[in-house]
């Protein structure tokens, strides 16, 4: 069998072991990344694209099980391949919803790690990627994409149709909502995974420089263009480029912008000739461009070329289903970079963040769970949250409250306005201390 140049992430807290499969792996001429900690593994697989897992169950702080749940949430396609010292881990890996392709008991000979490797990388299309009859809604997780909401499943099945060819995509949403997820996942679950994605926020550039960045410009152009320079737009060439915050963009470039996609063409500033350029443009914004247009500010030609497909992704309080799903995501995330464990959080507190309306959407929940992690030693509950998490109450349906979580917080409010006085919060409340205690414990 000729073996490709896979990308093979190896997590074990032994040295030895590391240098044993390295050599091994190295020889059959992969590529191989090495991890002494799931925190090391985890921060790897954010920033490099690996195509096979390898990984011991047993480290300390965080085991190799909560290893392969990350994977398996994150990163779907991952194949996962599990190398232990304990002859019994068939019956526990059985048990991992996520699923291990094969597994291996030290010690273990040199041939049998090939025909473990070969099973992990042949089978793993078999097991994780869509068929005919997998429904997109049992995924909890797309790329980076999070939730089985049905509004998440329909920007999924969106993304499904439109990752393989380079069509035009306008991605409409509030501020936090993931824009940028979305575009990301249509570029790299797409065939042209491998080529550049380029992501330009048109807010963050001022408006004289944003002509300039996107599509380059030649020595002498204007004051300051001491040199020829390439653009966004050349370097995403092959590629996706990801202009967020459209509605930004001055009508000059606007202008230039709508050439790029009538003519497949650049020009870049101060230059009369034009390039040939092979792009996928993806853009987004929080704004309400068919206001601007009646405005005149947006043009509704650019508008019209944008929209070829469009994509709206609902703001977190529409599909509130997701919150328990990125809170975990979340939790992981900050617990190891804080706390170098996995952080768990109690029910009455996740009963206050599913009620909460967020209007800073997933963006305001993920400031919320880092701040959480800061502040507990292990466990997140209500006295973590920010005090207006805690007083926002909602009467909707989906929004109830059991009646001790609302107790809990009034008797919590009473104990500070009387400077955490039992006996005079008792009185006030007209229960005795020894029920105080009893209802702070539940």
């Amino acid at each position: 069998m000729l073996l490709r140049k896979e990308n093979i992430l190896i997590v074990d807290d032994d040295i030895n072991i590391l240098e044993l499969l390295q050599r091994h792996l190295q020889s059959w001429n992969y590529h191989v990344f090495k991890a002494i900690s799931v925190k090391e593994a985890v921060v790897i697989l954010r920033d490099t694209k690996i195509d096979l897992l390898i990984t011991d169950l047993k480290m300390p702080e965080i085991d190799g099980f909560e290893l392969i749940k990350y994977v398996s949430e994150h990163y779907p396609k991952l194949p996962k391949l599990v190398v232990t010292g304990y002859p019994s881990v068939q019956g526990s890996l059985a048990a991992i919803k996520s699923g291990v392709v094969d597994y291996l008991t030290k010690p273990f000979t040199r041939e049998e790690l090939k025909l473990a490797l070969e099973r992990s990388l042949i089978t793993s299309g078999e097991k994780v990627l869509p068929s005919k009859n997998t429904s997109l809604e049992k995924h909890k997780a797309y790329a980076e994409i999070i939730g089985n909401s049905e509004k998440i499943n329909d920007v999924i099945q969106v993304i499904e149709r439109v990752k393989d060819n380079k069509a035009t995509i306008f991605v409409k949403g509030e501020s936090g909502t993931g824009k940028e997820l979305v575009a990301r996942a249509i570029h790299y679950q797409g065939k042209f995974s491998r080529a550049p994605f380029i992501a330009v926020n048109c807010g963050a550039i001022p408006e004289n420089l944003l002509e300039s960045e996107l599509f380059g410009y030649l020595k002498g152009a204007f004051t300051g263009a001491e040199t020829n320079r390439e653009g966004f737009f050349q370097a995403a060439n092959g590629g996706t480029i990801f202009l967020d915050e459209i509605g930004n963009a001055s009508l000059a470039v606007q202008s230039r912008l709508l050439r790029v996609l009538q003519e497949k063409e650049v020009v870049k500033v101060g230059s009369t000739k034009a390039e040939k350029i092979d792009v996928r443009v993806i853009a987004a914004t929080n704004s309400d461009l068919q206001d601007m247009i009646k405005k005149q500010t947006f043009r509704e030609d650019l508008f019209y070329r944008l929209t070829v497909v469009e994509i709206n992704v609902a703001p977190l309080r529409e599909r509130k289903e997701d919150i328990a799903l990125l809170v975990d995501k979340f939790l992981f995330k900050y617990g190891l970079e804080y706390k170098d464990r996995f952080v768990k959080i109690t029910p009455e507190a996740l009963v206050i963040l599913e009620r909460y309306n967020w209007p800073g959407n997933i963006r305001e929940l993920e400031n919320v769970i880092q701040r959480s992690v800061i502040m507990c030693e292990k466990i997140i509950d209500v006295e973590h949250l920010p005090e207006h998490l805690k007083h926002t109450l909602s009467f909707s349906s989906e929004a109830l409250v059991p009646l001790k979580v609302i107790e809990k917080q009034y008797i919590e409010k009473v104990l500070r306005a009387t400077g955490n006085n039992k006996t005079k919060a008792a009185e006030i409340l007209q229960i005795d201390r020894k029920t105080i205690r009893q209802k702070l414990s539940e």
